[in-house]
């Protein structure tokens, strides 16, 4: 093999890259290449450490425990680095997620490179401090899969279209090969391993249920797509393994819902989800853009939009929204707190800009939420008004029925705090989310008692950089409300006194303003290292603006859609600046 040959083959492996070429020969001679199938253990917790491996092809898991994923492991990666070096038995169990390939290296072959060329050491302590300073701070980077089995649920479905047109969408991020059952007949893991080697993606197709061929998808994916029509009596796969998270061995599985027209048919997502059990993400589809979301959500290439809880001021999510669509931005998964949550909504439902300021602005304006006061045993108002708005706003719509992924976050008071709502009745979970303490009475379900977001999560990046989104765009209401006050006093005076000084300069804190604001206190810290995790932070000035002030509506959209242009216009410099250097 060549000096080039030999450095490419070892490239990407960061333990070796830095490697001359006679180090790589000395070190190609000592590596042992074996298989490895799905499900087997590359060795367990307490076994002694003894080699070193390099993934070839496929993809093993990282587990604390017999089911707990801590981390994915590709091809490119190592594995039993850390253990290696210290000489401590093995901490975790790695097993196979999938058929894969490897190669090993003793530690007898280990030491023996190190002594002719340290070099070797030290790159292998680079990436062991690497990924135990990962771990340590739970910041690694998700495994993005490679390899998809596409096995419909029938041979009605149209997956060999889907394939293709899918394949056709991935490309714009790496090279991608459909291999079908005709292609893929009579093939050693050989020939399987080398084409994947090839290409950035692989769609392994079964369009005609063939056994034989489907359990050899299975055992080449590092994902499974599952598509059926949505509209159809849901059945369950012909095969078990789709169905249960154990026979998938964790690997991501997407159902994808076909769809006759571009919006979802309601109750389907439910009913399909009912087959599975375990994680499971489900897509709809019914048009090329749900195809190209599709594409970016499972190629690690996602974006997604989250916005922040903010009463009145929330309505400047609407003045950025728009400036983002004029500028061409496009968002595959939503997710908010509070205010931000419904408006967000309406964006994962696929309302356009006018759609969503013309129903948000009668929603609230004339709907008024907050305007049946009660006598305050639970809250100043009835909350009768704030369903009712939301209900007339999103009918029964579950939240899996929404054009895009979906997700708003209340907090549970009855024991677990930060609640992230997936599924569901979305007029009950906006509800929930926006229940701010004192002055919408709680949601009461299940036995749990639910209210505002804002107390734990206003600005949930943290939870979409969690479901792997890759470019998040946020847009924070800060909670930077200064009650100031001129009156010094412990205990409010009589009303009549109230009254009179009325015309004189003194001010108060209002009951209302009090409560909102203290709702939102918690949240602040947290939320400055979620701003970090934005790739574009809108900050919109709306200090003008009351977080009750409902009929500043315009202000605050007017407000949102200048600081969104200039963010966008900030940004589109700083990257042409870029590209010119």
């Amino acid at each position: 093999m060549s000096s080039t040959d030999l450095a490419g083959r070892f490239a990407r492996y960061a333990v070796f890259r830095h490697l001359d070429t006679q180090a790589l020969a000395a070190l190609e001679r000592e590596l042992v290449w074996f298989s490895l199938p799905g499900g087997r253990p590359l060795f367990k917790a307490g076994e002694p450490a003894d080699a070193l491996f390099l993934v070839k092809s496929g993809s093993l898991g990282l587990f604390d425990g017999p089911t707990d994923l801590l981390e994915l492991i590709g091809p490119g990666d190592s594995a039993g680095e850390i253990s290696l070096i210290s000489g401590e038995p093995r901490r975790r169990t790695v097993r196979a997620l999938r058929d894969s390939q490897l190669w090993r290296l003793d530690r007898q072959a280990f030491e023996s490179l190190v002594a002719r060329y340290p070099k070797a050491m030290l790159g292998v302590a680079q990436v062991a401090i690497d990924r135990l300073l990962k771990r340590e701070q739970r910041d690694s980077v998700p495994f993005t899969p490679r390899t998809f089995a596409m096995l419909p649920v029938a041979a009605d479905v149209p997956a060999r279209a889907l394939a293709m047109q899918l394949a056709q969408a991935l490309e714009r991020y790496g090279s991608c090969l459909v291999i079908d059952a005709a292609m893929g007949a009579g093939r050693g893991s050989d020939w399987f391993a080398e084409r994947e080697a090839q290409v950035r993606f692989v769609i392994y197709l079964d369009t005609q249920l063939d056994p034989l061929w489907r359990e050899r998808c299975l055992r080449q994916a590092d994902a499974l797509l599952l598509p059926a029509w949505a509209a159809q009596p849901a059945r369950p796969w012909p095969e078990n393994a789709p169905g249960h998270p154990s026979r998938v061995r964790h690997r991501p599985r997407h159902l994808i819902l076909l769809q006759p027209g571009r919006q979802p048919s309601l109750g389907s997502a439910r009913r399909w989800r009912d087959v599975f059990s375990g994680e499971l993400r489900h897509h709809h589809v019914g048009h090329q853009g749900d195809i190209e979301r599709l594409a970016r959500m499972i190629s690690g290439h996602a974006r997604g939009l989250v916005l922040a809880g903010g009463g009145a001021r929330g309505m400047a999510h609407l003045g950025a929204l728009r400036a983002l669509h004029e500028a061409g931005h496009v968002f595959d998964a939503v997710g908010g707190t509070s205010i931000g949550a419904i408006i967000g909504a309406g964006v994962a439902c696929g309302w356009d800009i006018d759609t969503m300021t013309d129903t948000f602005r009668r929603a609230f304006m004339q709907g008024k939420p907050l305007s049946d006061w009660t006598l305050p045993l639970v809250a100043l108002t009835r909350g009768h008004r704030a369903s009712a708005m939301l209900r007339s706003t999103f009918g029964a719509l579950d939240i899996d029925d929404m054009a895009l992924p979906f997700f708003c976050v209340s907090t549970c008071l009855s024991g677990e705090g930060m609640s992230v709502h997936r599924h569901g009745s979305l007029w009950m979970w906006l509800r929930a989310s926006c229940a701010i303490p004192g002055v919408l009475p709680p949601m009461l379900h299940q036995g749990r008692v639910y209210v505002d977001g804002a107390l734990v999560d206003n600005l949930p990046t943290d939870v979409m950089a969690d479901d792997g989104i890759a470019h998040i765009t946020a847009v924070d209401i800060r909670a930077e409300i200064t009650l100031a006050t001129t009156a010094e006093e412990f205990a409010t005076p009589p009303w009549w006194r109230v009254l009179m000084q009325k015309d004189a300069d003194i001010s108060r804190p209002g009951i209302v303003s009090t409560l909102v604001r203290a709702a939102m206190v918690n949240s602040e810290v947290p939320s400055q290292r979620r701003r970090e995790r934005a790739d574009i932070l809108m900050t919109p000035p709306l200090e003008h603006v009351g977080m009750l002030d409902w009929r500043g509506w315009q202000t605050a959209v007017d407000a949102g859609y200048r600081h969104a242009c200039q963010v966008l216009e900030h940004g589109q410099m700083r990257e042409g600046s870029r590209s010119e250097e």
